[in-house]
């Protein structure tokens, strides 16, 4: 059967929105993902080319550029994308920057960033993981001393996504190392023309390969004493985790998208393929894995739409953002392995979406906080 993709949330405004993005994702987007996927990167062009089209901080006020709209914008984008194994524009990091200037920052940093990165100019990235630190925040070693009326940041960051197209890249560094939590601080850094800042290669990784992760190299990077995201040193760690719900629902989001465009390939394929002088769908043994897997969609869908609209009315809590993070990559891994199975040989080439959707899964278990934080996250909460 096709999947009932009607969400709760929608309405016939976002509808037609959704409309749009896929348009433009089916015409400026996956045509050119092949080679983004060979070169590490989709380029400048088409940032600015999704931020001509309304693509970028759908959900950002007007004042500042934005859509005006709502989380429900952002997610149809997500969608979209993730519905066709597009990875390479990573719209979902640049919203995230953008929340915590809009959330955190400054009026004049949010007049001065948020339009920009509403018409693509600026890329947002932000730093956070170092090399041994993974999901340990609190353990990082990048600095940010105060120096000729501002900041003299160093340090090494890895694992950063939009790294190396990055313009704008929100830093976490200690200001106070004595303090400990309380001494951490994000720093704003514009990297076109800022000495002492260097991209190092673009990491070679099982999945995500148009997607342009980078290590950030700080060395003596000065900034102005404005660039401290809301203008009070000590409040990183705070702001990092009050806006933990909105990134842990998108990759919810994101990871239920995935298992429905896994299964609407594979139910396509099984129809069309034949053995033994059938179609492959015809075999119980497909039947009954489809039958699975859509159930576990429908599921699925009904979490996740329920915690889209908690988000949009601004009740949804940091545990429950945690298992909808939790439930969708652990499923999305079972799930785009059943599928890929269903395709045979042909589901561990790369040609097809199967196989770069099962490689691109894999990570989604990792970052935005590792599923075992997410176990303790919840555990706290019980």
């Amino acid at each position: 059967m096709t999947l009932d993709t009607r969400r709760t949330w929608s309405d016939p405004d976002l509808d037609l929105f959704r409309d749009n993005v896929a348009r433009f994702v089916e015409n400026e987007v996956l045509p050119h993902d092949e080679e983004a996927r060979k070169r590490g990167n989709v380029g400048h062009a088409l940032w600015h080319k999704a931020g001509a089209n309304g693509l970028l901080c759908t959900d950002i006020p007007e004042q500042y550029e934005g859509g005006g709209g709502d989380f429900r914008h952002e997610a149809t984008v997500y969608e979209e994308l993730a519905r066709r194994a597009l990875t390479g524009i990573s719209t979902s990091v640049h919203a995230i920057v953008a929340h915590y200037i809009l959330n955190h920052g400054t009026e004049a940093q949010r007049q001065r960033y948020l339009p920009r990165m509403a018409r693509g100019e600026l890329v947002g990235a932000i730093a956070m993981t170092e090399p041994g630190t993974g999901s340990d925040l609190q353990a990082i070693r990048a600095k940010a001393e105060k120096r000729d009326g501002g900041y003299a940041i160093s340090g090494t960051k890895t694992f950063i996504t939009n790294g190396y197209l990055a313009g704008l890249v929100l830093v976490v560094a200690k200001t106070d190392p004595s303090q400990g939590a309380r001494g951490t601080s994000i720093l704003i850094v514009e990297t076109e023309g800022a000495k002492g800042y260097s991209v190092g290669r673009v990491l070679d990784k099982i999945g995500l390969k148009a997607q342009d992760t980078s290590e950030l190299f700080f060395d003596e990077v000065w900034v102005s004493e404005d660039a401290v995201l809301g203008g009070e040193e000590g409040k990183g760690f705070f702001q990092l985790m009050s806006d933990l719900p909105y990134e842990r629902l998108i990759i919810g989001v994101t990871a239920l998208a995935a298992m429905e465009g896994a299964y609407e390939a594979t139910l396509a394929y099984t129809r069309e393929r034949r053995a033994f002088g059938k179609p492959v769908a015809e075999f119980q043994n497909t039947r009954y894995k489809l039958a699975e897997v859509a159930t576990q969609i429908k599921v699925g869908r009904a979490f996740i739409d329920q915690c889209v609209e908690r988000l949009v009315e601004g009740t949804l809590d940091t545990a429950t953002a945690s298992m909808a993070k939790l439930w969708a990559t652990e499923t999305q891994g079972r799930v785009v392995d059943e599928c890929l199975q269903l395709f045979g040989g042909y589901g561990y080439m790369n040609e097809y979406m199967i196989a770069r959707m099962y490689a691109d899964a894999r990570v989604q278990r990792i970052y935005g906080g590792t599923n075992e934080i997410m176990k303790e996250v919840i555990a706290r909460a019980l």
